[in-house]
């Protein structure tokens, strides 16, 4: 854990008080084959059930990294039905957990094209939340070439939902880097933000873009990532995270696969947002 002196005196995160919720981001280095990914994500699950957690998140991709990114087309579900969904909702009713699918692959109003969409099961495995990715990753630098638009189309709704965690707010990688779309969910107690991002990327800026969207909006952040180096010969920066309301990484995984886990804590977050009101002191509301 990073240590944090803060002037604040309120306890540790997620370690005293009532009521702490035990939560995971899994962090895996997925490869070309969807059901060899999906096994490796159920071990995973399996793990961090475990260890007690009530909510695990997947990282963006889980189901698929594809050879070339046409990949994740050929792999595309229809929304509430295929072997990734119902893989989703069986093992979040078979643990018992509520468990969100980073991104899967959903069927777009063009035939050559993705909704790279975070979708969120309850412990009865039921769909509770969709949200489709509305900023897509694009970078010409030196060697590095991406551009997700020729392969996904961008969503437009901006999702957060009620939990019996608190008010979730979801997002997808590349999201990090506009904060307007936080502003907009309104008061969230949590951020799903779940990645791929690349290695030269992550090392620049991942922890800082975490921390701040965890500070700015006194929200704990659940970042599951990709981390390592994947078939197609990409390399993802990893260091998948969970951040307190007051930026303090809780837990991390700097590569491979793996879980990081820790409490949340609803009456330590209340307590903050209590000594510094800062989303009660917001005056610009056009965002």
């Amino acid at each position: 854990m990073i240590d944090d002196s803060s002037a604040l005196t309120a306890p540790v995160s997620g370690k005293t008080g009532s009521g702490p919720i035990r939560v995971a981001a899994i962090q895996m280095v997925a490869g070309p084959n969807v059901f060899a990914n999906l096994k490796e994500a159920a071990r995973l699950i399996e793990i961090a059930a475990s260890q007690g957690a009530k909510l695990a998140a997947l990282p963006e991709y889980f189901c698929l990294m594809g050879m070339n990114d046409a990949d994740k087309v050929a792999a595309r579900e229809q929304d509430g039905s295929g072997p990734i969904q119902e893989f989703l909702s069986a093992t979040a009713k078979r643990l018992g957990i509520w468990l969100v699918g980073g991104s899967v692959p959903l069927v777009s109003s063009r035939p050559d094209k993705v909704r790279n969409s975070c979708l969120v099961y309850d412990d009865h495995g039921k769909q509770v939340a969709r949200y489709d990715k509305i900023h897509l990753f694009g970078l010409e630098l030196g060697s590095e070439h991406y551009s997700e638009e020729k392969t996904i189309e961008a969503g437009s709704g901006v999702v957060a939902l009620e939990s019996p965690f608190g008010r979730i707010g979801l997002s997808i990688c590349y999201d990090l880097r506009f904060p307007e779309l936080y502003r907009s969910m309104g008061e969230v107690d949590i951020i799903l933000a779940p990645a791929a991002f690349t290695a030269t990327t992550g090392r620049a800026h991942w922890e800082t873009l975490i921390r701040a969207r965890a500070i700015e909006n006194l929200a704990y952040v659940i970042a599951p990532a990709q981390g390592g180096y994947h078939v197609n010969g990409r390399e993802t920066h990893g260091d998948s995270m969970i951040v307190d309301p007051w930026g303090v990484v809780l837990d991390r995984l700097p590569r491979g696969a793996g879980v990081v886990i820790a409490n949340i804590n609803p009456e330590y977050q209340a307590s903050l947002r209590k000594s510094l009101p800062a989303l009660n002191h917001r005056t610009l509301h056009h965002c």
